[in-house]
């Protein structure tokens, strides 16, 4: 059996499935599916766009992730890649429902 494999096997024999590795794996999805979500729009409106969902999905991923490196993995690392994102994805959130709320209300005016 090559060393690889080999490497590889005793790796998937060592793997522990935990509710807080469900956490940090759901956090992964939901992350990196908002670049699909936006992909998607892009191609669609044919220019850059950021939607709701998008901002939806950082929020929620990456507040997974930073639980999960606080919480079932203390690991500073995953912490500090994770601690910024969450702050920056709210603020683009708030801004783009205010943005929303206020074209809203100018064509309720029109």
């Amino acid at each position: 059996m090559p060393h690889d494999l080999a490497h590889v096997l005793h790796a998937l024999e060592q793997f522990h499935l935990t509710p807080w590795k469900l956490v940090g794996y759901a956090g992964t999805l939901m992350f990196t599916s908002r670049w699909f979500v936006q992909l998607y729009y892009t191609r669609k409106y044919r220019r850059v766009v950021m939607p709701l969902a998008f901002w939806w999905l950082s929020v929620l991923g990456s507040t997974l992730l930073l639980a999960y490196f606080v919480v079932g993995k203390n690991d500073s690392v995953g912490i500090l890649s994770n601690f910024f994102p969450v702050f920056v994805s709210v603020y683009n959130l708030i801004v783009h429902l205010r943005h929303r709320r206020n074209s809203m209300g100018d064509d309720a005016m029109a």
